[in-house]
């Protein structure tokens, strides 16, 4: 198995960034207040996921939503209203996440964008003196990811990535068994993801922008282009201005279960991509809704594998993780895991782990780990650079499909980096510009 040390890994994929690597995360509170005193959060994008990690925050002892930004003001207006109904106060509301930073009585902030506004609000808001917890998948792109790994390191900031997984029971206890090697030798770790909303949204004509709605806003740091539903609330991830797919989407979760279980902290050998869009239909979508991944390793292979379109996949669940050691296969999805053995001798040679149940959902204890790292009583369960890993596998798949290329990694660094840097590095549209840290 591949363990490149990740400080070189970080300064090698991604320019001079061993800065960006936290030595540890108790320094990161060591000026903060009582940890009585009442952390005073705000949130930048209300609609869906953002709205329900602010939820699971004011759910917590000790804490207070201060603001909610957002580009659509019926959005905006309607969380207003449920946040009045679960804590009794309506807290200030903002269309520009910028003048919410400048509330010095905020301690930290939620990001719920899209993922193309993930890196400027991030920075900025570290910038700003707040502590981040950023949605998965940490950027849009490869060099947002970098950026935002090195801001953290920089500006001491305490940084959590919405893949929740890390926190939830029967991950945590997954992970512990693979790093005993409980399966013996792993031979092909495979991951899948069969949605039907992954073959993307039914083609429909541009329209007007909806009353409401700063669109110019919304838009950011993307190129500019008339209004679309396809391209807005809930949809835009499968236009490569604002997202990445399925195996950004569902892939920054899944990913991130073997990277962690089995240790690796840097690039594999190689990537290779095939698959297209095959559901059938004008389907409005830029990427594969079809695609087959293989991350190549010293020792064994790891395979991603989606089918927009579709709701069924192997082992009888439409996403999941397999991983297949010399002893056995232990299958995980948030349902649930069990463990099928391999036998000797017409015996098991592990104990046949029946369907067992997930126990409890980690949403809640990935916002409380959060605010308890704040207050320096926890370590962050998904820090940024377990993020920028999840994000990053996700991002190397993408580019080999694109490119039609074979990516390779020598010693950690990406072989022909500039042949990519078109797809690494976004362009942002003026007047927003890249963030330089």
């Amino acid at each position: 198995m591949d363990k490149y040390n990740r400080r070189k890994f970080i300064k090698t994929s991604g320019g001079a960034l061993a800065a960006a690597m936290t030595p540890g995360l108790n320094f990161l509170n060591q000026n903060w207040r009582d940890p009585s005193d009442t952390i005073s959060v705000g949130l930048i994008g209300c609609r869906s996921m953002g709205f329900g990690l602010l939820h699971h925050a004011l759910n917590q002892p000790g804490v207070a939503c201060a603001g909610l930004c957002d580009v659509d003001q019926n959005v905006l207006e309607n969380r207003a209203s449920d946040v009045n109904k679960q804590t009794g106060k309506t807290p200030k509301l903002y269309s520009d996440y910028r003048k919410m930073l400048e509330d010095k009585d905020i301690d930290a902030v939620f990001i719920g964008t899209p993922d193309h506004w993930h890196c400027l609000i991030a920075i900025h808001a570290m910038q700003a003196g707040k502590h981040v917890y950023v949605e998965k998948p940490l950027a849009r792109t490869i060099a947002e990811g970098e950026l935002i790994m090195k801001a953290a390191g920089k500006y001491g900031k305490v940084v959590q990535v919405g893949q929740h997984q890390r926190s939830g029971v029967h991950w945590q206890e997954i992970a512990r068994m693979m790093q005993a090697g409980h399966l013996g030798k792993i031979r092909t770790v495979n991951l899948w993801a069969n949605f039907d909303y992954g073959q993307g949204p039914e083609r429909v004509p541009d329209e007007a922008v909806p009353e409401g709605v700063n669109y110019d806003m919304w838009l950011g740091p993307a190129p500019k282009r008339p209004f679309n539903p396809n391209r807005f609330h809930g949809v835009w991830r499968f236009d490569w201005d604002y997202g990445g797919g399925l195996i950004t989407d569902w892939g920054a979760h899944l990913f991130d279960i073997p990277l962690w279980a089995l240790n690796i902290q840097g690039p594999p050998k190689s990537v290779s991509s095939i698959g297209g869009i095959f559901a059938g239909g004008d389907r409005a979508i830029d990427m594969a809704d079809t695609q087959t991944v293989i991350y190549e390793f010293d020792d064994f292979n790891m395979v991603w594998e989606h089918n927009g379109g579709t709701e069924t996949g192997p082992y009888g669940r439409n996403y999941g993780i397999a991983f297949k050691g010399n002893n056995g296969t232990l299958i995980v999805n948030r349902e649930g895991w069990e463990i099928i053995p391999e036998t000797e001798d017409d015996k098991p040679i592990i104990e046949e782990v029946p369907f067992q149940e997930p126990g409890k959902r980690g949403h809640e204890f990935h916002v409380a780990n959060f605010l308890d790292t704040i207050r320096g009583e926890a370590e962050l369960n998904c820090p940024v650079e377990a993020g920028y890993l999840a994000a990053f596998y996700g991002h190397i798949g993408n580019i080999a499909h694109r490119t039609g290329e074979r990516l390779s990694w020598d010693s950690g660094t990406l072989v022909n980096r500039s042949q990519f840097e078109h797809i690494i590095t976004p362009q942002y549209r003026k007047p927003w510009s890249l963030p330089k840290i």
